[in-house]
């Protein structure tokens, strides 16, 4: 009762339905047959065929999904990259094909061995769901960079979008003064991300001065995020317990004042010097939920979290072992350089549901090019003081990426291309398929870099909607000359390497479908960039084909779940996602419009409905 279906079929006249909820009636067939109605005595054990059957057959656990009209599923199987339909019994894709296809494979009132009577009365067949004219079905979406309780925690107080660092302060007295707890409790830590100073109108830097200017916040603890998590902006009693500060810091900076005192702001490892509260049980289900919510909203069925600390990955493994992941999770570990190896005690592990596999490690290579510490080969083109650093001593990453292997690695220029040696010395004689290796953050990458990247079969793991936020500053960091190395995705792609796309919320927003438009347009959200309204270096856009993909089965690939997720193929499992417009036919304006009408996971809807 399983397999592939091919063919399209004869047209089906347009069903009356009620959006993408409507469910069609099942016609009903005269039995034919040698035995006729010669098997009514098999009636005296309905009791238990009716039992069996559903699970036998399609029964209450099977539905398909289909379009009204035309072929809107896009299922990213490349011998059939569209199908009318697809029929889901269980957790698993059972097959897929034309209406009359999954009409004759949801039901076997076709057998001769089945009377007419019995088919009255043990048919259960599956029902079909049509989804609206305009709406189309993919797979389910992975964000390949992720950061899946630090969202949680930044969406408590966002700071995204401030225009400047007054606005910025005074989102943060709001905050306090419309939360009774807080504004009680001056001991309560406060804690927010997403600030941006490139988006503000001095550029500059934030200080503790700023914030403690305030009367509402002075003497309170608040430690706010940067947009793209490289720097802590910190009161003076945020810093209170954690003086003083070391005066050099390996792979980080502590900014200071015009007297030579900690300014309250922290670089890169520099972050790791504050001392904070852990978080309770309590704020990490809070946070968790936060992410599984709106990833759920925007579509998501997995995430692979780039770095989670000891507590973070202790917590997902209890939530795992309980079977309450309500979504897929790639874990990778974050990098301790003073401690233990601990690939010999540590085994790669999956879940029995496949909710959550652990086996990476990510390594922080170098800062981030928005607060200038992406190590690069020359100095900054508005900064000659500085070329940024390195995070860690190459000869660490000499040491301990052969014994990982498949270890990730955030990096950018410079470091780049000191990741591909290591790469290069390490992955000889090694079966690179079997590795995947990664590069997180392979934005900014020379040209002969690149090509290497393909030919060493390198996971590049790259951010589109990073693309179109630092397209507004970038030239002035970088120059005119390299800044055709940043986000060349295209090139990438030439070289024969791989792309991965995620979104490393909370540095951007968590939405799929701005990834995607950002990659194949290389637009603002309004429709602008530096270089006109064909995009920002517009030749490095990607294909649409390709940008599904990179959401789909290629971070399935860079997951080791290639064989049961990625695409809608018979026997994988069965997570797809309704979107109200086929993304990969509208106006290229009409794509951040797209709403999620249902994501499914496991066969089971956790947002909207069929």
């Amino acid at each position: 009762m399983s397999g592939q279906v091919n063919g399209r079929g004869s047209p089906q006249p347009k069903p009356s339905l009620n959006g993408a909820g409507g469910t069609e009636p099942l016609p009903r067939k005269p039995a034919t047959g040698a035995f006729g109605k010669g098997l009514k005595p098999l009636l005296l054990v309905l009791p238990t065929l009716a039992t069996l059957a559903p699970r036998w057959f399609h029964g209450g656990d099977s539905y398909a999904v289909c379009s009204a009209e035309g072929e809107g599923v896009y299922t990213v199987d490349a011998t059939q990259p569209r199908v009318q339909c697809i029929l889901v019994r269980g957790q698993h894709i059972q097959a897929t094909g034309s209406l009359d296809d999954i009409k004759k494979l949801r039901s076997w009132y076709g057998s001769p061995l089945v009377t007419d009577t019995l088919q009255r009365v043990l048919r259960r067949e599956a029902p079909i769901y049509f989804i609206s004219d305009g709406s189309i079905v993919v797979p389910g979406l992975s964000d390949s960079h992720a950061h899946i309780l630090e969202y949680g925690e930044a969406s408590q107080l966002p700071l995204e979008g401030t225009k400047s660092v007054e606005e910025t302060v005074t989102r943060v007295r709001n905050y306090i003064l419309s939360n009774p707890d807080v504004l009680k409790d001056k001991t309560k830590w406060i804690r927010g991300g997403g600030w941006d100073h490139t988006s503000w109108p001095s550029g500059k830097l934030p200080s503790a001065a700023d914030l403690d200017s305030d009367p509402v916040i002075k003497g309170r603890p608040v430690v706010l995020q940067s947009k793209d998590c490289h720097a802590l902006w910190v009161t003076l009693e945020a810093m209170k317990n954690s003086l003083p500060f070391a005066d050099e810091v390996d792979g980080g900076v502590v900014l200071k004042d015009a007297q030579g005192n900690p300014s309250g702001l922290l670089l890169d490892n520099a972050q790791d010097l504050l001392k904070q509260p852990k978080p309770t049980e309590r704020d990490l289900q809070e946070r968790f939920m936060t992410t599984v919510r709106d990833a759920h909203r925007h579509g998501l069925t997995s995430i692979h979290d780039a770095g989670l600390d000891p507590g973070s990955l202790k917590f997902f493994k209890e939530e795992a072992k309980r079977g309450q992941l309500p979504i897929r999770i790639y874990a990778m570990h974050y990098f301790n350089e003073t401690a233990d190896y601990f690939g010999d005690k540590e085994k790669p592990t999956v879940s029995a549901d496949n909710r959550m596999s652990v086996r990476s490690v990510k390594i922080f290579a170098d800062g981030a090019l928005r607060t200038g510490g992406a190590a690069l080969h020359h100095h900054y083109h508005d900064n000659p003081e500085t070329n940024g650093f390195m995070r860690i001593d190459p000869a660490v990453l000499y040491d301990r990426i052969p014994k990982f292997h498949a270890g990730r690695v955030a990096s950018s220029d410079r470091a780049n291309g000191i990741i591909l040696d290591v790469f290069e010395s390490s992955l000889k004689g090694a079966n690179v398929t079997a590795l995947r290796p990664r590069l997180e953050h392979a934005q900014m990458m020379t040209d002969e870099d690149m090509k290497r990247l393909g030919k060493l079969g390198v996971i590049a793991s790259v951010q589109p909607t990073h693309a179109i936020s630092d397209m507004l500053y970038a030239e002035d960091r970088l120059g005119p000359d390299r800044i055709r190395g940043l986000y060349a995705f295209r090139s990438i792609l030439d070289s024969g390497a791989r792309l991965t796309l995620g979104s490393d919320f909370p540095v951007e927003t968590m939405n799929p479908l701005s990834g995607f438009y950002a990659a194949v347009s290389r637009l603002s959200p309004t429709g602008e960039s530096p270089h006109g309204p064909n995009g920002w270096f517009p030749e490095q856009r990607l294909t649409r084909e390709e940008a599904l993909k990179g959401m789909t089965i290629d971070p399935a690939y860079a997951s080791f779940t290639e064989k049961i997720l990625g695409s809608l193929e018979v026997g994988k499992l069965a997570d797809f996602v309704i979107l109200s417009k086929d993304i990969m036919t509208v106006s290229v304006s009409e794509i951040l419009s797209t709403k999620v009408l249902g994501t499914v996971i496991d066969g089971k809807v956790v947002y909207g409905k069929l």
